[in-house]
């Protein structure tokens, strides 16, 4: 009887956390299994070092047109034993209020050797780096890199994600030729299933003709 109550509790729990999300939303993992998730802006491994605003749990949620895209994505690179995972996907407005608030205090640089080593904060507004609004928010944008299936080792893209600079660039050519060949087959393999680069960062892909305009601000939980 005790196991019988546990399941039904089990099943009413997965049906309302489903129901948390806006129609045309999905759970990234529930749709594709083998995908891994590393949500940066969870924790603390980010470019303010702490946990953001709106980002209550390690998943990643997105449009149901750009998972269906991703899948493809996905089903294509496991040919090769290599999968995606994915840093960042649909991001709350206020985690994108919370990124300026931090952007406008000029006295807090404890992240900088590690993620804007080379640009000074005072700039970050001024060369696009942090902006009052972004696609992610949209719902069809997502931050992502290769893995090795097996080992689930990354593939060396040359740079870290959240590196502010021009290493960070899709075309930067001061990186080994594995390197460069990495980000090449991350970028080939997203625009071949219907998304679009941003040339300034290899990680960054938002779906062709997405499907919401407006921002949205639910929280990841």
């Amino acid at each position: 009887m005790i196991k019988k109550i546990v399941l039904i509790l089990g099943v009413l729990f997965m049906n309302s956390e489903a129901q948390e999300l806006p129609k045309g939303f999905v759970w990234l993992k529930k749709e594709i299994a083998t995908i891994e998730e590393d949500i940066k802006y969870y924790g603390s491994n980010n470019f303010i070092g702490m946990p953001i605003r709106g980002y209550l749990a390690p998943k990643a949620i997105l449009s149901i047109e750009a998972t269906n895209a991703l899948k493809k994505v996905q089903n294509e690179l496991k040919l090769f034993g290599l999968g995606l995972k994915v840093f960042d996907a649909y991001r709350p407005q206020k985690a994108v209020d919370h990124f300026v608030r931090w952007g406008r205090d000029l006295e807090d640089t404890k992240m900088k050797l590690e993620f804007y080593p080379k640009v000074e904060k005072k700039n970050l507004f001024k060369e696009g780096y942090i902006a009052t609004h972004s696609g992610h928010s949209r719902g069809s944008t997502i931050d992502l890199t290769i893995i090795d299936l097996i080992t689930k080792k990354e593939l060396d893209m040359g740079s870290n994600f959240d590196l502010f600079g021009q290493r960070s660039w899709v075309k930067y050519s001061n990186i080994s030729t594995q390197q460069r060949a990495n980000r090449m087959l991350l970028h080939n393999m997203m625009l071949k299933h219907n998304f679009k680069s941003y040339p300034q960062e290899w990680w960054h892909f938002t779906l062709k003709n997405e499907p919401y305009k407006k921002y949205f601000d639910f929280d990841v939980k």
